[in-house]
């Protein structure tokens, strides 16, 4: 005789297999073929994009149509995170050596050099803003100190920690530039962030905490972090050299980073973007497909083969596009 519980739980899987498979992701022609790891969506008409060869785009009209530009003097940079506010004013990040931001007022017809910092070993990963004035930019490991730089006037200038503050990294732990989403704000005053490598951490509220997710390999590790509230959070990652895997892909915590779990069914391989939707649902991609969740990452159902680097909501919205290779974008439609 089947139980009460267990017929619950056998249901309710089967509703949100039936649910997910109501989702579908509408590919959109891009008419680019840079690849694309940076992307911010405004609201549900804007959206702006970033990637390879100093590739930096845009769409007023939902991913209809789209308009690129490379950046003069950065043809050869890989820009791998954006952060936009408008049509007209958005902020990208130039990885490494030298490490650059820049910032429009223009709508990409010209970009201002914000930043730049010639040292050796710089590699920024991510950027992430409170609001329209206060961000944040985070880069690997420098002499054992996680880089960390915040801007509190929309980006137009930036100001490095001193060394004396900066978060310190273990032998081995760095960061994952695969989709800007390795750091998000925690509330109106904090940020939290996640590590990769031989070690992979969470950083928050001041504590180092170590992740169980699979880590020991200079490829494996946490990739990014999405948040609902202040207690529930959903890290995703892997090893980007096993795509196929599932192994230790992906934890939840609901008390804040107290205590971690590992999904009923994880994600379908490694995963570099996670983002929280609505309610219950969250959504994940990387090299080898699509997942999403409506039982807060209890349970994943792969909705997609195709590969996409980052996946973002709406700022004020309701859609969530994709971005990946080959200037691949993507809407997800439910």
């Amino acid at each position: 005789m089947i139980s009460i519980k267990k017929t619950v739980t056998i249901a309710a899987s089967l509703l949100a297999c039936m649910y997910a498979f109501t989702q579908q992701i509408i590919p959109i022609e891009s008419g680019t073929k840079s690849s694309l790891r940076g992307l911010s969506v405004v609201n549900d008409r804007i959206i702006w994009a970033s990637g390879s060869a100093g590739t930096v785009g845009k769409s007023l009209d939902s991913g209809a149509t789209w308009i690129w530009h490379t950046v003069k003097g950065f043809e050869k940079t890989e820009f791998r995170d954006i952060e936009a506010f408008n049509e007209t004013s958005a902020v990208i990040m130039a990885i490494a050596e030298p490490a650059y931001i820049l910032r429009t007022s223009d709508g990409g017809l010209t970009w201002k050099k914000v930043y730049e910092n010639n040292t050796k070993g710089m590699f920024l990963d991510a950027m992430e803003f409170w609001n329209e004035q206060s961000g944040i930019v985070i880069g690997d490991p420098i002499n054992n100190k996680i880089f960390v730089a915040r801007t509190f006037d929309g980006g137009f200038s930036w100001k490095e920690i001193p060394a004396n503050k900066l978060p310190i990294a273990d032998s081995g732990e760095a960061m994952f530039a695969s989709s800007g989403t390795n750091i998000r704000t925690l509330n109106n005053a904090e940020a939290v962030f996640v590590t990769g490598g031989l070690k992979s951490n969470i950083f928050i509220r001041n504590k180092k905490i170590n992740l169980p997710i699979i880590q020991g390999k200079e490829t494996t590790g946490a990739n990014s972090i999405a948040i609902k509230n202040k207690k529930t959070m959903i890290v995703v990652g892997g090893d980007f050299n096993a795509k196929e895997s599932t192994e230790n892909n992906c934890v939840l915590t609901t008390n804040a980073g107290t205590t971690w779990q590992y999904p009923l069914q994880p994600p379908h391989g490694y995963r570099s973007c996670v983002t929280y939707f609505k309610k219950n649902t969250w959504v994940t991609c990387g090299l080898n497909g699509v997942d999403i969740s409506t039982n807060n990452g209890n349970t994943w159902q792969l909705i997609s083969n195709t590969s996409y680097h980052t996946c973002q909501k709406a700022k004020t919205g309701k859609l969530i596009f994709f971005s990946g290779g080959g200037g691949r974008i993507g809407k997800l439609v439910l």
